[in-house]
């Protein structure tokens, strides 16, 4: 069974550019932030070059967004839930919870960790009711 599925490197590239010109970098920034050279990068946001594993994580990571939406230009999974001990918690009931999750999801591991030690920290004091 054979499996075809097409990258648009275009799609991909124009993904990048976005959210590089979204944190108002230069390619040249850009370039030198994720240890590559502004003509790959020129490359990549022109569609003219397929990166590797490695690199489009790198990519990813400086611009805060998955692997998913930066190849597929969407999440590939509709909603978010948190297991716990077999049942399953929905935390995209309405729009304040996907704002939640589209903020989380832009988070870097580092930043994420943070997030977690600040919710930590309040959930003592949220009253409950």
């Amino acid at each position: 069974m054979e499996i075809n599925i097409e990258i648009d490197n275009k799609a991909i590239g124009q993904r990048i550019r976005g959210g590089r010109e979204k944190f108002k970098l230069s390619r040249e920034e850009f370039a030198e932030i994720i240890g590559l050279s502004d003509y790959y990068v020129g490359q990549l946001e022109r569609g003219e070059r397929q990166m590797s594993l490695p690199v489009l994580v790198k990519i990813a990571s400086c611009l805060h967004v998955s692997l998913d939406y930066l190849v597929w230009g969407k999440i590939t999974y509709d909603e978010y839930c948190i297991r716990d001990g077999g049942s399953t918690y929905s935390t995209l009931n309405n729009s304040n919870d996907r704002e939640l999750h589209e903020l989380i999801n832009r988070c870097s591991p580092k930043e994420l960790k943070l997030v977690k030690k600040l919710i930590k920290t309040v959930l003592p004091y949220v009253d409950k009711n």
